[in-house]
């Protein structure tokens, strides 16, 4: 069974910091260089980080620098760890596989709100 499930997500002030989790099924994505994606309203889809699974990350421009991705393998969840958050950071969050496309299955994603 096919399962992505994001939390940790909410409301915080410009500057503040949030950390994002997700749980991923074992036997689909466990062999997956996982990523990070983030949907803003009115936007498309966009990758943030990703992470392979011997734990090499890479990161877009607007993310480098201040996010952190990370994976527990023994734990089944990728991280993201998001400090010096920005209004424009403002997205539902969500975590699939990297090269994911819209047709394959996500979950239901995380709202970060950065707002004063």
């Amino acid at each position: 069974q096919v399962q992505l499930v994001e939390s940790g997500g909410g409301l915080v002030q410009p500057g503040g910091s949030l950390r994002l989790s997700c749980a991923y099924s074992t036997n689909i994505f466990s062999s997956e260089t996982m990523a990070w994606y983030r949907q803003a309203p009115g936007e498309q889809r966009e990758l943030v980080a990703r992470i392979t699974t011997g734990g090499y990350s890479l990161y877009e421009n607007s993310a480098r620098g201040r996010f952190s991705i990370s994976r527990d393998s023994a734990a089944n969840t990728v991280y993201l760890q998001m400090n010096s958050l920005k209004p424009e950071d403002t997205a539902v969050y969500y975590c699939n596989r990297e090269f994911a496309q819209a047709h394959d299955y996500w979950g239901q994603g995380t709202q970060v709100t950065v707002s004063s």
